[in-house]
């Protein structure tokens, strides 16, 4: 149900009535991508990767341009805050990174996937935002290992947002013996020695 707005270099910017559908969407283009990356190792060539981020909020859709050139957009700061987010997929190297405010507006959470990854200030933003990782893409090993994990991540999260590194690094520590390629659990672990 969505619509696709523009598309700027390699990126595409969508817009969708509801938070599940915009959901249901970057499930499906990974899902999609998984697919045509297994035809890419078939022929001999690399995989290719994407990061899709998702925020929710008011936006204003309307024209912009001059005289000579116009063109239909939406302008608002939720569509910034998506940008941003989008960009912390490469850092945490998850393919899929939902706001706090798209994670508030979903109709049934518990159907996803979900786990917390960070609170995050972002570049042009004076207040923080909490950022989520929704995993239904990933291969089935990769799930089975997040939602294993998930709880002791969550926790070292908690500890770690309360300032208590120290109490927060063996949690951290036990989800990156369970899974050593999370790489959200290195992050942490690095932030916490340091």
């Amino acid at each position: 149900h969505g619509v696709i707005d523009k598309y700027m270099g390699d990126a595409i910017m969508a817009v969708f009535p509801a938070a599940n559908d915009a959901v249901c969407s970057a499930i499906a283009m990974l899902k999609t991508l998984s697919t045509y990356n297994h035809l890419l190792k078939i022929a001999q060539f690399s995989p290719l990767h994407i990061g899709i981020g998702l925020n929710t909020g008011r936006l204003m859709l309307g024209t912009v341009g001059g005289k000579q050139r116009m063109a239909g957009t939406v302008i608002a700061d939720a569509v910034n805050l998506a940008s941003r987010v989008e960009e912390l997929t490469k850092i945490y190297q998850t393919p899929l990174l939902i706001t706090e405010h798209t994670n508030r507006q979903l109709e049934e959470p518990m159907q996803y996937h979900i786990r917390v990854i960070d609170v995050v200030k972002v570049k042009g933003k004076s207040e923080e935002v909490t950022v989520y990782e929704i995993y239904d893409a990933d291969p089935p090993d990769n799930i089975a290992l997040k939602d294993d994990t998930r709880e002791d991540l969550e926790l070292g999260f908690v500890l770690y947002h309360s300032n208590e590194f120290a109490d927060a690094q063996p949690f951290f520590e036990k989800v990156w013996q369970v899974n050593p390629t999370d790489q959200v659990a290195q992050i942490y672990l690095n932030r916490c020695q340091e």
